[in-house]
Protein backbone atom coordinates (compact mmCIF):
# COMPACT_ATOMS: atom_id res chain seq x y z
CA UNK A 1 0.00 0.00 0.00
CA UNK A 2 1.43 3.42 -1.19
CA UNK A 3 2.27 5.68 1.48
CA UNK A 4 -0.19 8.94 2.02
CA UNK A 5 1.16 12.02 0.26
CA UNK A 6 1.98 14.67 3.59
CA UNK A 7 1.71 18.39 3.79
CA UNK A 8 3.46 20.36 7.30
CA UNK A 9 2.67 23.72 7.44
CA UNK A 10 4.79 25.31 9.39
CA UNK A 11 8.30 26.81 9.21
CA UNK A 12 9.87 26.42 12.93
CA UNK A 13 11.79 23.70 14.07
CA UNK A 14 9.04 21.01 14.56
CA UNK A 15 7.51 22.04 10.79
CA UNK A 16 11.43 21.25 9.61
CA UNK A 17 11.92 17.84 11.63
CA UNK A 18 9.12 16.50 10.81
CA UNK A 19 9.22 17.21 7.63
CA UNK A 20 12.68 15.44 7.67
CA UNK A 21 11.08 12.34 9.26
CA UNK A 22 8.48 11.97 7.03
CA UNK A 23 10.67 12.39 3.95
CA UNK A 24 13.07 9.48 5.82
CA UNK A 25 10.68 6.99 6.38
CA UNK A 26 9.66 7.41 2.08
CA UNK A 27 6.24 9.81 2.20
CA UNK A 28 6.16 12.54 -0.47
CA UNK A 29 6.47 15.52 1.80
CA UNK A 30 6.03 19.49 1.03
CA UNK A 31 6.20 22.11 3.40
CA UNK A 32 4.23 25.22 3.27
CA UNK A 33 4.41 28.69 5.16
CA UNK A 34 3.87 32.09 4.67
CA UNK A 35 7.71 33.13 3.02
CA UNK A 36 8.92 30.19 1.27
CA UNK A 37 12.03 32.29 1.14
CA UNK A 38 13.09 31.61 4.19
CA UNK A 39 13.29 28.07 4.03
CA UNK A 40 15.32 28.48 1.03
CA UNK A 41 18.62 26.64 3.02
CA UNK A 42 15.97 23.91 4.46
CA UNK A 43 15.25 23.30 0.56
CA UNK A 44 18.41 23.18 -0.69
CA UNK A 45 19.62 20.45 2.13
CA UNK A 46 16.67 18.23 1.93
CA UNK A 47 15.22 18.44 -1.63
CA UNK A 48 11.96 18.93 -0.15
CA UNK A 49 9.43 21.35 -1.91
CA UNK A 50 8.89 24.67 -0.11
CA UNK A 51 5.19 26.70 -0.91
CA UNK A 52 2.77 28.75 0.31
CA UNK A 53 0.50 27.00 2.60
CA UNK A 54 -2.27 26.78 0.53
CA UNK A 55 -0.67 24.66 -2.37
CA UNK A 56 0.99 22.89 -0.14
CA UNK A 57 -2.07 21.66 2.02
CA UNK A 58 -4.05 20.81 -0.99
CA UNK A 59 -0.79 18.48 -2.56
CA UNK A 60 -0.97 16.63 1.38
CA UNK A 61 -3.02 13.61 1.53
CA UNK A 62 -2.74 13.78 5.25
CA UNK A 63 -1.70 17.70 6.89
CA UNK A 64 0.45 18.27 9.81
CA UNK A 65 -0.60 21.59 11.72
CA UNK A 66 2.92 22.55 13.01
CA UNK A 67 2.66 26.54 13.70
CA UNK A 68 2.36 28.69 16.74
CA UNK A 69 -0.74 28.07 18.73
CA UNK A 70 -1.82 32.05 18.84
CA UNK A 71 -1.48 31.94 14.74
CA UNK A 72 -3.37 28.35 14.50
CA UNK A 73 -6.86 29.28 13.82
CA UNK A 74 -5.97 32.11 11.47
CA UNK A 75 -3.81 29.63 9.62
CA UNK A 76 -6.85 26.98 9.62
CA UNK A 77 -9.34 29.10 8.61
CA UNK A 78 -7.53 30.33 5.85
CA UNK A 79 -7.00 26.89 4.97
CA UNK A 80 -10.38 25.49 5.56
CA UNK A 81 -10.88 24.65 1.40
CA UNK A 82 -8.03 22.67 1.58
CA UNK A 83 -8.70 20.41 4.58
CA UNK A 84 -11.60 19.43 3.85
CA UNK A 85 -12.22 15.85 4.15
CA UNK A 86 -8.03 15.47 4.96
CA UNK A 87 -6.46 13.93 8.20
CA UNK A 88 -5.18 16.80 10.13
CA UNK A 89 -2.54 15.99 12.67
CA UNK A 90 -2.33 18.91 15.37
CA UNK A 91 1.01 19.61 16.73
CA UNK A 92 0.12 23.20 17.90
CA UNK A 93 -0.09 23.77 21.59
CA UNK A 94 -2.08 26.92 22.92
CA UNK A 95 1.12 28.62 24.65
CA UNK A 96 0.87 32.51 25.37
CA UNK A 97 3.36 34.83 24.08
CA UNK A 98 5.01 35.02 27.57
CA UNK A 99 7.71 33.20 29.39
CA UNK A 100 6.88 30.24 32.03
CA UNK A 101 6.21 30.82 35.84
CA UNK A 102 7.65 28.10 38.40
CA UNK A 103 8.54 26.06 35.35
CA UNK A 104 4.57 26.05 33.79
CA UNK A 105 3.79 27.76 30.78
CA UNK A 106 0.58 29.78 30.41
CA UNK A 107 -2.49 28.74 28.09
CA UNK A 108 -4.64 30.71 26.50
CA UNK A 109 -7.15 27.93 27.08
CA UNK A 110 -8.71 26.18 30.36
CA UNK A 111 -8.96 23.36 31.15
CA UNK A 112 -12.86 22.83 29.69
CA UNK A 113 -11.14 23.72 26.34
CA UNK A 114 -8.48 23.13 23.80
CA UNK A 115 -7.15 24.75 20.85
CA UNK A 116 -8.13 21.61 18.76
CA UNK A 117 -11.48 21.81 19.63
CA UNK A 118 -11.43 25.39 18.51
CA UNK A 119 -9.30 24.28 15.31
CA UNK A 120 -12.08 21.52 14.50
CA UNK A 121 -14.77 24.05 14.91
CA UNK A 122 -13.45 26.40 12.58
CA UNK A 123 -12.65 23.95 9.93
CA UNK A 124 -15.41 20.98 10.29
CA UNK A 125 -14.91 18.77 7.72
CA UNK A 126 -11.47 18.46 8.39
CA UNK A 127 -10.72 15.20 10.29
CA UNK A 128 -8.22 16.42 13.72
CA UNK A 129 -6.09 14.48 15.18
CA UNK A 130 -4.10 15.41 17.90
CA UNK A 131 -0.23 13.82 17.88
CA UNK A 132 3.18 15.20 17.94
CA UNK A 133 2.48 17.87 20.52
CA UNK A 134 3.63 16.45 24.17
CA UNK A 135 7.34 15.98 23.51
CA UNK A 136 10.46 17.98 22.40
CA UNK A 137 11.35 17.89 18.63
CA UNK A 138 14.31 16.33 19.44
CA UNK A 139 12.53 13.24 20.03
CA UNK A 140 9.56 13.45 17.38
CA UNK A 141 11.13 10.97 14.80
CA UNK A 142 13.03 7.63 15.63
CA UNK A 143 12.91 7.90 19.77
CA UNK A 144 15.03 6.08 21.48
CA UNK A 145 14.85 5.33 25.23
CA UNK A 146 16.21 2.76 27.25
CA UNK A 147 12.46 2.14 28.84
CA UNK A 148 11.08 0.89 25.17
CA UNK A 149 8.98 2.99 22.86
CA UNK A 150 7.48 6.09 24.69
CA UNK A 151 3.78 6.89 24.17
CA UNK A 152 1.88 9.28 22.27
CA UNK A 153 -1.37 10.26 23.30
CA UNK A 154 -3.97 10.89 20.45
CA UNK A 155 -7.50 11.99 20.51
CA UNK A 156 -10.00 12.95 17.72
CA UNK A 157 -13.70 12.43 16.63
CA UNK A 158 -12.93 10.52 13.39
CA UNK A 159 -11.69 6.50 13.90
CA UNK A 160 -10.32 6.57 10.40
CA UNK A 161 -7.98 9.68 11.09
CA UNK A 162 -6.57 8.20 14.35
CA UNK A 163 -5.90 4.64 12.41
CA UNK A 164 -3.85 7.26 10.09
CA UNK A 165 -2.05 8.90 12.92
CA UNK A 166 -1.00 5.52 14.73
CA UNK A 167 0.30 4.13 11.37
CA UNK A 168 2.32 6.95 11.18
CA UNK A 169 3.30 7.47 14.55
CA UNK A 170 3.93 3.44 14.77
CA UNK A 171 6.49 4.14 11.64
CA UNK A 172 8.20 6.76 13.27
CA UNK A 173 9.01 4.56 16.68
CA UNK A 174 6.00 5.76 19.16
CA UNK A 175 3.27 3.61 21.04
CA UNK A 176 0.15 5.44 20.15
CA UNK A 177 -2.18 5.66 22.48
CA UNK A 178 -6.05 6.91 21.79
CA UNK A 179 -8.16 8.85 24.31
CA UNK A 180 -10.81 9.37 22.65
CA UNK A 181 -12.69 12.06 20.96
CA UNK A 182 -11.61 15.52 20.56
CA UNK A 183 -12.79 16.83 24.04
CA UNK A 184 -9.53 15.01 25.38
CA UNK A 185 -7.20 16.87 23.41
CA UNK A 186 -7.92 19.29 26.47
CA UNK A 187 -5.35 16.90 29.16
CA UNK A 188 -2.87 16.04 26.00
CA UNK A 189 -2.07 19.50 25.27
CA UNK A 190 -1.70 20.02 28.71
CA UNK A 191 0.97 17.51 28.75
CA UNK A 192 3.35 20.01 26.73
CA UNK A 193 3.07 21.95 30.20
CA UNK A 194 4.26 18.92 31.90
CA UNK A 195 6.91 18.04 29.39
CA UNK A 196 8.73 21.31 29.86
CA UNK A 197 8.48 21.74 33.28
CA UNK A 198 11.50 20.29 33.91
CA UNK A 199 13.03 21.57 31.17
CA UNK A 200 12.25 25.10 32.34
CA UNK A 201 13.39 24.18 35.88
CA UNK A 202 16.53 21.98 35.47
CA UNK A 203 17.53 21.99 32.18
CA UNK A 204 16.24 18.78 31.70
CA UNK A 205 14.67 18.37 28.13
CA UNK A 206 15.13 14.23 27.45
CA UNK A 207 12.48 12.62 28.35
CA UNK A 208 8.96 11.48 26.80
CA UNK A 209 5.43 9.84 28.31
CA UNK A 210 4.96 6.16 28.67
CA UNK A 211 2.07 4.52 29.56
CA UNK A 212 2.65 1.53 31.74
CA UNK A 213 -0.80 -1.29 31.71
CA UNK A 214 -1.16 -4.10 33.67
Amino acid sequence: MSLPSVAIIGSGQVAQVLAKGFSKHGYKVQVGTRDPRKLAAFQAETGIEVLEPRPAAAFGEVVLLAVKGTAAEGVVAGLKAELAGKVVLDATNPIVDAPPVDGVLAYFTDGSSSLMERLQASAPEARFVKAFNSVGNAFMVDPAFPGGRPTMFIAGNDDLAKAAATAILEAFGWEAEDMGLAASARPIEALCQLWCAPGFLRNQWSHAFRLLKI
